[in-house]
């Protein structure tokens, strides 16, 4: 009797709890997880920079060091009175590098000293570009020997970053959408969502074999800017900013 009743027990147990693995005989359909659909968008936006960051390298020799740290001064003297005479801030000019390198010529017998050489680098950032052409022919005049780099900007980046962005969001929702049509079903809620790219450049000082390049945009946009206010046979290139991501969606049948 003891037997029976432990019997009768799990019995009474099994149909309370079934066993782990055991499907409940309802006969309901087991729902099957929607499709999913991956697609990337990808948007460039097309802006007029607003100041342009020069970077200018000074170099003076002499066997005596302090004639050529004097003579280097000079320049960097010269330089500082061509921004004044362009309005532009103090601030605005800085010296970020200084390096003195005695320099020798090695001969068979012996070494020759050549001199000193006094190098600086003095960075400006312009942000009236209709002067830019006349600034720096005056910079070069004023003794200047090397341009290190000559790059146009915007102080907006941030708010054109968010706009390529959310322009290339708009992009791969289009692009999903689309597909989805095509095989007769509905763009559900998206379940990923990445930034694959998010970057700005500008096309000068690319060289004579510099082209445009980069992605192939889904969409392209210009905001603003007029070439009509240079009044120089230089004008600046657009900066172009630039935004990928990557989205899936789920899909559902119509």
């Amino acid at each position: 009797m003891q037997h029976k009743s432990m019997f009768l027990l799990a019995l009474a147990l099994l149909a309370v709890f079934p066993l782990a693995g055991a499907k409940m005989s309802n006969n309901a359909p087991i729902a099957a997880e929607p499709g999913v659909i991956s697609v990337s968008g990808e948007a460039e936006v097309r802006i007029m920079p607003d100041e342009v960051i020069l970077r200018l390298g000074v170099e003076t020799s002499d066997k005596n060091l302090a004639k050529a740290k004097q003579l280097n001064d000079q320049i960097v003297t010269r330089v500082q009175a061509v921004a004044k005479r362009y309005n532009i801030p103090s601030g605005h000019v800085q010296t970020d590098y200084l390096n003195i390198e005695p320099r020798y010529n090695d001969g068979y017998t012996q070494r020759e000293f050549v001199g000193y050489f006094v190098h600086k680098t003095v960075v400006i950032t312009l942000r009236d570009l209709t002067k830019f052409e006349d600034v720096l022919s005056g910079l070069l005049e004023s003794g200047v020997n090397y341009v290190h780099g000559i790059e146009f900007r915007t102080t907006d980046l941030r708010k054109y970053r968010d706009e390529a962005r959310e322009l290339a969001l708009q992009a791969a929702r289009e692009k999903a959408t689309d597909m989805a049509a095509t095989l007769d079903q509905e763009l559900g809620e998206p379940r990923s969502i990445q930034e694959e790219a998010n970057s700005w450049w500008s096309g000068y000082g690319s060289g004579w074999w510099g082209r445009w390049g980069g992605m192939t945009q889904n969409v392209i946009q210009e905001v603003g800017g007029d070439y009509a206010s240079f009044d120089s046979s230089l004008a600046p290139g657009q900066i172009s900013v630039t935004a990928r991501v990557a989205v899936s969606f789920a899909m559902t049948g119509k």
